[in-house]
């Protein structure tokens, strides 16, 4: 038998929980600061619990600067709760932008979008409470997000749509609060790359 060493560069060595938390934990905080976005956090952070390698999580993470060594940063105040309002109009919120920890959506005779695979999330939970008088409102999460839906409704529907995916742990909730009289409240969860759901009221 022979002694010699096995051809080809030696195997990487394997990832423990404790470097696979550390990664998850350097992408929430890439989230939190804006370099990254819903769906993004919830694609890399389902890699990196899935990642035998400390090589895989180290592509995972290799944009983003490691915040346990940075200087701590003092962020300008923010509003802690937006209104989204449609009255016998529209109001559609897509694209890269910036949901309050508490958003209210109100559709009164109109339709509310709200889309949040592109949208940048601060801390561990999202609450969005809606309102739907005779109109809409859709709520867009991306596919494998956490999502509870509660509320009351009265000649209407709130309906909560999953995805296929399994929920990822590590990423934020939603929680959705949702009030209808004669009208609904959507949630569907959607991959980056679906088109847009036509608005309840349409």
């Amino acid at each position: 038998m022979s002694s010699d060493p096995p051809d080809g560069p030696p195997p990487a060595p394997r990832a423990s929980d404790a470097e696979r938390e550390h990664a998850v934990a350097i992408l929430r905080s890439g989230a939190e600061h804006g370099r990254l976005t819903f769906d993004e956090l919830a694609k890399r952070t389902e890699l990196a619990y899935g990642a035998t390698t400390g090589t895989e999580l180290q592509r995972l993470v290799a944009d983003l600067p490691d915040t346990a060594s940075e200087s701590p940063v003092v962020a300008a105040p923010r509003k802690q709760r937006r209104w989204n309002v449609a009255l016998l109009g529209s109001c559609d919120r897509r694209g890269r932008w910036r949901p309050a920890p508490h958003s209210i959506a109100l559709s009164v005779m109109g339709g509310v979008k709200l889309d949040l695979r592109d949208a940048t999330i601060d801390g561990d939970e999202l609450v969005i409470t809606a309102f739907a008088v005779m109109g809409g409102v859709d709520i867009v999460v991306p596919d494998g997000i956490d999502v509870d839906l509660s509320g009351f409704a009265l000649m209407g529907g709130n309906d909560h749509r999953p995805g296929d995916a399994p929920v990822r742990p590590g990423t934020p909730l939603v929680r959705v609060r949702a009030w209808s009289l004669m009208g609904g409240v959507t949630v569907k969860a959607r991959r980056a790359n679906e088109a847009q759901p036509r608005i309840a009221a349409e």
